[in-house]
Order: C-alpha cells, then sequence, then structure tokens
C-alpha cells in the first residue's frame, strides 16, 4: 500500500508542480499515449529479451511481494522457533533417529501439520528436513553444516534478487529508451519545419515528454519498485537464517532452549519476538 501511495505522491508533486509553474499539461496529455506505446513497450520488450520463462513468472509473482511486503510476521517467527525448538529436544532426548517420522514424510508429521504455514513453505520444510536427516548420516560437524548450509542461503537470496535486479536493468534502460523516443520526435518535428513556430514548439514539446517520461518512470517508478523488492526478499531470508542458527546451535551441544533463543536473535527486530513471548510459547507447545 505504501508503494502505491508513494507513487501517487511523485506522480501529483512532478505534474502539480509543473502546473502551478504554468505549464500546459494539454502538450503532455496529448503525446503520452504514444510516449507510452515507444518507452513503455520497449521496455517490457527488453525485460522478455533478457529473462527466461521462468524467470518472467518470477518477476511477475515480484511484483505481489512488493505490494503485500514481506510473508512472515511475528507469529510465524514464534511458530518456526516452536517447530524447531521440538525437532531439538526430541533429537537432544531421544536422539536423530526419533526424527526420522518427521523428516521423511514432513506432510504427515505431526510437528509439521501443527503449523500449517510452515508445512506449506517448500524452501522451510527442505532445509529442516535435509539438514536434519545430514545429522542422522553422522554428518555432525557443526563448522561443516554451518558452511553448507551459509552457501546454499546464499544461492537462494541470489535466486530470489533475480526479480528486483531484472526490474533493476529496466530503470537503467528507460532514459536511454526515453531519448530514443525523444529522438523519434525531433525526426517528426525536422520533417515538419516549413510550419509555423507555434506548431513547431508544440512538436518539439512532444517530443521532449519522452526524455521525460523515460527519465520518470526510471527514477520515479523502476527503481523504488527494484529496490522495495530487494528489500522484501532480504527481510524474508531471515526467515531462513533462523532455521541455520537454531540447528548449527543445536549442532554445537547447546541445550533446545539455547538453540531457539541463538534462532530469534536472528529474526528481523520488526518482528523478532521477545523472550517472554517465545518462552510462553514454548510452555504451550502440545504435539502429540
Amino acid at each position: 500500500m505504501l508503494t502505491i501511495v508513494g507513487f501517487v505522491v511523485v506522480l501529483m508533486c512532478v505534474f502539480g508542480g509543473y502546473i502551478l509553474a504554468g505549464g500546459k499539461i494539454g502538450i503532455i496529455l496529448a503525446a503520452l499515449p504514444f510516449e507510452l506505446m515507444i518507452i513503455g513497450g520497449s521496455a517490457v520488450g527488453t525485460l522478455v529479451m533478457a529473462n527466461s520463462a521462468h524467470g518472467m513468472k518470477h518477476v511477475l509473482a515480484g511484483f505481489g511481494k512488493i505490494l503485500k511486503g514481506g510473508r512472515f510476521k511475528k507469529a510465524d517467527y514464534i511458530d518456526l522457533l516452536s517447530l524447531l525448538y521440538y525437532l531439538v529436544r526430541l533429537a537432544s532426548t531421544k536422539g536423530s533417529m526419533a526424527l526420522e517420522p518427521h523428516i521423511e514424510k514432513p506432510q504427515e508429521s505431526a510437528a509439521f501439520n501443527k503449523f500449517p504455514k510452515i508445512a506449506a513453505d517448500h524452501h522451510a520444510v527442505t532445509l529442516i528436513c535435509d539438514y536434519l536427516r545430514m545429522v542422522g548420516m553422522n554428518a555432525d560437524d557443526p563448522h561443516q553444516i554451518e558452511d553448507v548450509f551459509a552457501r546454499e542461503l546464499k544461492k537462494m537470496l541470489t535466486e530470489e534478487l533475480h526479480p528486483a535486479h531484472a526490474l533493476q536493468k529496466v530503470a537503467d534502460a528507460l532514459p536511454a529508451l526515453g531519448i530514443v523516443a525523444a529522438v523519434m520526435g525531433v525526426i517528426k518535428t525536422m520533417a515538419s519545419i516549413t510550419e509555423p513556430p507555434p506548431v513547431l514548439g508544440k512538436m518539439i514539446g512532444s517530443a521532449l515528454v519522452g526524455t521525460f517520461l523515460g527519465v520518470l518512470l526510471a527514477y520515479g517508478l523502476m527503481g523504488p519498485l527494484s529496490s522495495r523488492l530487494a528489500g522484501v526478499v532480504e527481510e524474508e531470508m531471515k526467515y531462513y537464517e533462523v532455521i541455520r542458527a537454531v540447528l548449527v546451535a543445536h549442532l554445537h551441544g547447546n541445550a533446545p532452549q539455547v538453540a531457539v533463543e541463538t534462532g530469534r536473535k536472528m529474526a528481523p527486530t520488526e518482528h523478532m519476538p521477545s523472550f517472554q513471548e517465545l518462552e510462553e510459547a514454548l510452555q504451550n507447545l502440545k504435539i502429540t
């Protein structure tokens, strides 16, 4: 919502200031549809050329993230820490083999089913199950696990940032595409050089709309959208960092309560549950 509000403010300030300064909005409105077709259509075309079909789907999904913001709130971090606490406590008290029913068939696990949002998150389930499975295979060196985990999270971050990078590349191209539109307007004007000055003035003004629109779309729309999307992705990755922190702390021999406290500290400050909130959730944790 704030993204939309911000863009409306940009438009109001740009066009409002122009009108209040005595500018004639009619020239811009008359040229706008054609300039948008040239610049916007070219921008979409460059985006399609630069990405695969999967990449385009990823970019389109990114617009949803921009509007909705991060998926994970405080309650989601409490749920994740509660699930991880249950699993590491089970491993500490009954051994790694006790985890097998949960990590081999998470869709049938009472632990995962208690937290449906986690169960529906492919990345979270895969990370939890894969690394607990590695522990069961005697790959219990915490430094090795942490290194592998960190590299996988880095790969995930790179892949998830692809839409933001794609939008930024479009933003970088838009001023040049605006110049293309402006040059085409100048060519059109030169073809009518015999027209009287008032007519030529309007034609030159229309041509300059292309440069104006390219810069406005680049720095007033696509650039901020790219930055917003990157921020959302980086915030969401903290959720998976919590998984890494808890499991690595567990492998270092820490008690389950200490392991989840280590993970709690990895949550974004805005969504980080307090020590008391998490403790209360763990005390009320009932998984049969």
